[in-house]
């Protein structure tokens, strides 16, 4: 008899596609939801990557030629209304609010420091924004991937118990199958799960590191800029 049931349970086929198709409807749906997420995780992942990498060549770029000694005019003209970094958009914003601030006669309007530095803020903020985007999907993943594996795992656990009942049968034949395909639910969970954390918290500290780089440019351009007006 034992013989029979082994040989029997032998004969079934546990690959994961297998146990996707003998899954029920509500079991598919959510390896499909897990399995859908985990790829659009590991997409995300490459587009930032893509992205910081791109962010820090063109910073440490505008940063030489903001240190090169040229005029911030002649510089301006340069990078003209279409800015294309991070860090030519904060300064073109600085840059557009110094000008405005010009009166006629050749004076400064009162708040001119202060209105720079707001001008600043936005476009850092602007900049971060664009950095982090995404990254709430990823965390969104990474802290419900488990739950909602684990909610396919009692699902299909349930699943199987109703089988065991109506085919009055406890052998492995009955039971295996349906545990195999609980538990790839709770697998697809995980391998969502993990890789959103980790990347989550790889990529935020980064973003925070770019994001510091153009506090401390702003930061030096507006003491820059202090000069000029102090001198004014």
């Amino acid at each position: 008899m034992e013989t029979e049931v082994l040989a029997r349970a032998g004969e079934i086929d546990f690959s994961i596609w297998a146990l996707f198709l003998r899954a029920t409807f509500i079991v598919k749906i959510v390896m499909i939801l897990l399995f859908a997420a985990s790829i659009w995780v590991w997409a995300i992942l490459i587009q930032k990557v893509m992205q910081f990498r791109r962010a820090r060549s063109r910073a440490a770029a505008f940063d030489r030629a903001f240190w090169s000694g040229d005029p911030l005019d002649e510089l301006y003209e340069k990078i003209g209304e279409r800015p294309k970094s991070a860090s030519e958009r904060i300064f073109a914003a600085a840059m557009q609010e110094w000008s405005r601030s010009h009166r006629d006669d050749g004076g400064l309007i009162a708040g001119t420091q202060s209105r720079i530095d707001r001008t600043m803020d936005v476009a850092i903020a602007k900049e971060r924004d664009r950095l982090t985007s995404g990254l709430t999907f990823l965390a969104t993943v990474g802290s419900t991937g488990p739950f909602i594996g684990l909610f396919g795992t009692v699902w299909g656990i349930k699943h199987a118990f109703e089988q065991i009942a109506i085919s009055q049968n406890t052998n492995l034949a009955v039971v295996a199958p349906g545990i195999a395909e609980a538990l790839l639910a709770t697998g697809l969970g995980l391998l969502a799960a993990i890789p959103a954390v980790v990347f989550y918290n790889k990529l935020s500290r980064d973003a925070d590191r770019i994001t510091g780089n153009y506090e401390a440019f702003a930061d030096e351009f507006a003491t820059i800029l202090s000069r000029q007006l102090d001198a004014a």
